[in-house]
């Protein structure tokens, strides 16, 4: 059941990140081949131009098994794993740097200094995490959000992921997007507090009169089939034709995520957005194609 097709960075999102040359990002804790490798196939695609915090050795040692000469770049030797992090979101909140990669560092340690508020790195809504996730190189993709970093969002925390997706989706070209509350059911039932959560945000979403179209609840397959959408009867704009799917909850979205990857070998392109600097916490699992995609990902995020 497992996929052995090969993971692919799409074109759509590299070919909107091309349009910001050589963005400033930190590397946290450089010097594993992984995360470096990644940070290589960012260069050459001219995205960024990478400081790299960590120990200096493991970082050249690592870039000389790549063949790749980094003598241009800064290194900002910092043996111990844990140190790394504070001098990321120094650099960032000295505006030295626009963007946040992780590197071979635990993500609870990296979001833990990036919410300090002594860095002044939050913006005017919460954080959140969205996937960008293609099958393709030219696959249209399907976002999903928040899968990584709010574990149960009540209905404010579930508004302000919806702002930071819509801006997002606006940035990668999609003018309106069309965005799904999920929930088990396309019913609004007292048993399901997700579907009654979803009525409210989709009534919510109205009342801000946000540049998307928002329903829900929504079920997964009313959200991206319009066979099924159909066949049940739903006839919304949304339904069937999804370009976001807000999840209820972080293990709702993790599992859809984990499940496109291994069952049908998407990229998973992911990073937090809605501060000051957007921050990518791939997994370190991931393969070099979704690390690719997910710096160019936060590239667009950029204002």
């Amino acid at each position: 059941m497992l996929s052995n097709k090969e993971i692919v960075c799409p074109n759509n999102l590299l070919d909107v990140a091309h349009k910001k040359k050589g963005v400033k990002a930190a590397i946290v804790n450089a010097g594993k081949p992984l995360p470096m490798l990644s940070i290589q196939d960012a260069v050459n695609e001219n995205l960024i131009e990478p400081i790299f915090i960590g120990d200096e050795k493991e970082i050249l040692k690592c870039a000389e098994d790549l063949k790749w000469d980094i003598s241009n770049y800064e290194i900002i030797n910092e043996p111990v794993e844990n140190n790394t992090a504070p001098i990321a979101a120094k650099l960032a909140s000295e505006k030295k740097i626009r963007i946040i990669v992780k590197g071979h560092i635990h993500t609870d340690i990296l979001m833990k200094e990036v919410l300090k508020r002594e860095y002044d790195l939050l913006g005017k809504t919460r954080l959140s995490h969205i996937w960008h996730m293609t099958i393709h190189k030219e696959s249209k993709p399907l976002i999903i959000t928040d899968g990584a970093l709010n574990v149960l969002p009540n209905i404010k925390t579930k508004m302000h992921i919806l702002k930071n997706v819509v801006n997002f989706s606006n940035r990668i070209g999609i003018d309106k997007p069309k965005v799904a509350i999920l929930s088990a059911t396309e019913e609004v039932l007292d048993s399901v507090p997700s579907s009654k959560e979803a009525a409210e945000i989709t009534k919510l979403a109205k009342e801000d009169n946000l540049n998307a179209d928002v329903f829900g609840p929504l079920a997964f397959d009313n959200s991206v089939s319009k066979k099924s959408a159909s066949i049940k009867g739903i006839k919304n704009i949304v339904a069937g034709e999804a370009d976001v799917l807000l999840v209820p909850s972080v293990e709702t979205g993790n599992a859809l995520v984990k499940m496109l990857i291994y069952f049908c070998g998407a990229c998973a392109a992911g990073v937090v957005i809605g501060g000051k600097v957007p921050v990518v916490i791939t997994s370190r699992s991931d393969e070099a194609p979704a690390r690719l995609a997910s710096i160019a990902a936060a590239v667009v995020a950029l204002d």
